[in-house]
């Protein structure tokens, strides 16, 4: 199916999606949507497809999506391979992205196409846009583990810093490399030398990026909306602690000797005891000194949501490409004053802003200014809210 949609000027410094094409994606056959720069609402029943067109959003960026889904999981059942084609505006020009499920061995693998050259790896996703999101799934983020922690710190940094992807690629091949060779018992000093160093030029860039963007936040002490509170960050690591105190060539010197001193005890365990890969983001809520984790389930999201519009609006300060955002169902835990000021914030941005809900009514206060289709059974209509 084709939508169209009455178009606006792009804003001087966002990136907006004009055109979305899926074929084969999850429940949908056959999509053809276009849109202006304006924030995107979706409402609909739960199950009608809102979430799987943010997750084709999501592949826009390096990685596995807002989901991490296997490929094949994507496939529309009894078809495939999908794929995903978008056409993004901004102030400087139009660019074009193909991204497919390519059904190659056992796993496939995804191809990523720009302005139709195919691209070297999915890091060439972070030149051209950056996606940031919130969804249902990460209302645990500051409960659980420091995987998803790191994750989405990343992806706050590739919003500035597109060189990040190309890091944590790199970083992760070489670690995968040195265990390859520990596992297999083979402990040439030659070999493992080379590659820690790898591993410490790589890790030491991806954890100075990583302070900058958290320094960056916090000097910027920009105002969070209406009712949002102030988060207060820091990272903590061993590589991170080392760089607040030395140069990073020094410090690049210390992991690669740190990495040399645990070979025996990698090996043991099977896993790099070191290293960014272990590092956390910590967030207080300001007012309160509070953990995260300790704070309420509204308050961990309302701390979610300062954190995405304050990276966006330090973006916007500088004068940079701004991340586009997908909100899935993020007023669950919001009030409606909280929601207003939300709402207020993203059409001040000039971003924009994908958000999905069951309740076209949660999203009055964007009546005029933002651009509301109703899903249902992976189908889309244009809906007037009023």
């Amino acid at each position: 199916m084709a939508l169209a949609l009455h178009r606006e000027p792009d804003q001087a410094s966002s990136v907006a999606v004009r055109r979305l094409a899926l074929t084969d994606y999850r429940g949908y056959q056959s999509l053809l949507l276009e849109t202006d720069a304006r924030p995107v609402v979706l409402t609909g029943p739960n199950g009608a497809g809102k979430t799987n067109l943010l997750e084709a959003i999501s592949f826009l960026a390096p990685g596995r999506g807002l989901r991490r889904a296997r490929l094949g999981e994507i496939d529309r059942i009894g078809a495939g391979p999908w794929s995903v084609l978008a056409r993004l505006g901004s102030a400087g020009g139009a660019v074009e992205i193909r991204t497919a499920h390519v059904h190659e061995g056992e796993r496939g693998r995804r191809s990523v196409e720009i302005d139709g050259a195919a691209a070297d790896s999915q890091a060439a996703l972070a030149e051209v846009a950056s996606v940031v999101w919130l969804t249902p799934a990460m209302d645990r983020l500051f409960q659980d583990g420091a995987t998803e922690r790191r994750r989405f710190l990343d992806r706050l940094v590739l919003s500035s810093d597109p060189a990040h992807a190309t890091r944590l690629t790199r970083y992760a091949h070489v670690l995968r490399q040195r265990a390859k060779l520990l596992r297999a018992g083979r402990f040439d000093p030659s070999w493992l030398g080379g590659l820690e160093r790898q591993a410490a030029s790589a890790g030491v860039a991806i954890a100075a990026a990583r302070r900058g963007t958290v320094r960056a936040l916090a000097a910027a002490r920009i105002d969070p909306p209406e009712g949002f509170p102030t988060p207060d960050l820091a990272l903590a690591g061993q590589v991170e602690d080392w760089l607040a105190e030395r140069p990073a060539l020094e410090v690049e010197e210390r992991f690669a000797a740190a990495l040399a001193q645990s070979r025996r005890q990698d090996a043991d365990v099977g896993t790099t005891a070191i290293g960014p890969h272990r590092s956390d983001l910590l967030v207080h809520d300001h007012a309160s000194g509070r953990l995260a984790g300790d704070c309420s389930t509204g308050q961990q999201k309302a701390l979610l949501v300062s954190l995405v519009l304050a990276e966006a609006r330090l973006r916007a300060a500088a004068g940079e490409r701004q991340p586009i955002l997908l909100l899935d169902e993020v007023a669950a835990h919001l009030d409606a004053t909280r929601r207003t000021a939300l709402f207020e914030a993203v059409d001040s941005l000039g971003v924009q802003a994908w958000l999905t809900g069951t309740d076209a009514a949660t999203f009055a206060p964007l009546r005029a200014r933002a651009q509301f289709l109703f899903v249902e059974n992976a189908t889309l209509q244009r809906h007037d809210p009023s």
